[in-house]
């Protein structure tokens, strides 16, 4: 495998969305980890956001690992263009796989898979399965209502403040990203930036 910076695990939607900002929130992310020297690891897809942020960080000259269930390699479109594309037989073993090779794990808008790998992760690390950080992009307010949700359970005592304080919320991509490649023990500031083509 070829030397990195670092690995940030991208959770985001297999749909582009209606709003812009959104496409534009994978385009920067993706920028941000090829001119740090940092290594996207995703869903393997060609589509919607995915594609975006493995093509953004493709062409600002990082590593890109996809990794896809074989009945997915059609309907996501599996991106042939990755440094790694690596086709897994479950979802199991893709989040597994996904889990193992990302120093830090970052949410962008998404759907219901996103979703449900953001609070899967966040759960792990709860529980002390793994210590790295979490993010979560919240582009235009896409996950205000999620969050607003969140406090209601703490404040009904089903979550704890603690569990809130396990993810990192912002709404600018290089300051989150920044905040968590530095948590994950690198120091992106000290990393030189490569020239966008």
């Amino acid at each position: 495998m070829a030397d990195v910076a670092f690995s940030i695990c991208v959770y985001l939607g297999s749909r582009p969305g209606n709003n812009p900002l959104f496409t534009e929130a994978a385009t920067a992310v993706g920028h941000w980890i090829g001119r740090h020297g940092g290594q996207l690891v995703y869903g393997g897809g060609r589509s919607g956001l995915m594609g975006t942020v493995a093509e953004a960080t493709r062409v600002a000259g990082g590593r890109v690992v996809g990794i896809i269930p074989q009945a997915l390699v059609d309907k996501e479109l599996a991106n042939h263009f990755c440094d790694e594309l690596h086709i897994v037989q479950t979802m199991h073993e893709r989040k597994a796989m996904m889990a193992e090779r990302s120093d830090a794990f970052v949410a962008l808008p998404g759907g219901i898979g996103t979703l449900e790998e953001l609070f899967e992760v966040w759960t792990w690390r709860q529980l002390g399965y793994h210590d790295k950080p979490i993010g979560l992009l919240d582009t235009d307010g896409y996950y205000g209502g999620m969050l607003g949700f969140l406090q209601h359970a703490v404040h009904g005592g089903l979550m704890g403040e603690w569990q809130m304080g396990l993810i990192r919320v912002g709404t600018e991509p290089d300051a989150l990203l920044t905040a968590l490649v530095q948590d994950a023990g690198a120091n992106a500031s000290a990393i030189p930036l490569r020239s966008v083509i």
